[in-house]
């Protein structure tokens, strides 16, 4: 599930969870902002376009923090002239973390996620290094039970 969003004259795709830094934003760290600015959303059902926003969608984010980005020289130099400016400058930024989003009052959810993988066995891991899998080796000969010499599966 993601969102296409729109603040600070740039769009941002969004997810859940997400975490993205826009231009600043006048909130306070752990304040909760509603963008209803929303131009697309997206599930496994498909992608809803907005024209020019989605009608009754909204995403909602928390402020992590205010920060401000690397800086950025800018360096201005007139050739011949013995003329050089060097500047500097931090843009300030808000740090969001994107909670979720809304359609028309109903919270949008994603479908429920396959759980992480289990951290393999000690077995396994043994496994898997006995078999010295060589740079360029085909997927399919290298299952478990291939032992190096075995003729390719096929």
């Amino acid at each position: 599930m993601f969102a296409v969003i729109r603040t600070g004259g740039k769009q941002y795709r969004v997810t859940p969870n997400a975490v993205l830094k826009v231009e600043k934003l006048e909130a306070e760290p752990g304040a909760t902002i509603t963008f209803t600015d929303v131009l697309a959303v997206g599930s496994d059902a498909g992608v809803t376009l907005g024209s020019p926003t989605v009608a009754g969608a909204q995403v909602t984010a928390t402020v992590v923090a205010q920060d401000r980005l690397d800086k950025i020289i800018i360096f201005k130099k007139r050739r011949r002239q013995n003329s050089r400016r060097r500047n500097g400058h931090r843009q300030h930024v808000t740090v969001l973390r994107i909670a979720g989003f809304e359609k028309d009052g109903q919270a949008l959810t994603e479908a429920v996620q396959a759980a992480p993988p289990a951290e393999p066995g000690p077995a396994a891991i043994d496994a898997a290094e006995s078999l010295a899998v060589v740079s360029g080796e085909n997927p399919e000969n290298v299952a478990p039970g291939f032992q190096p010499g075995d003729a390719p599966q096929e």
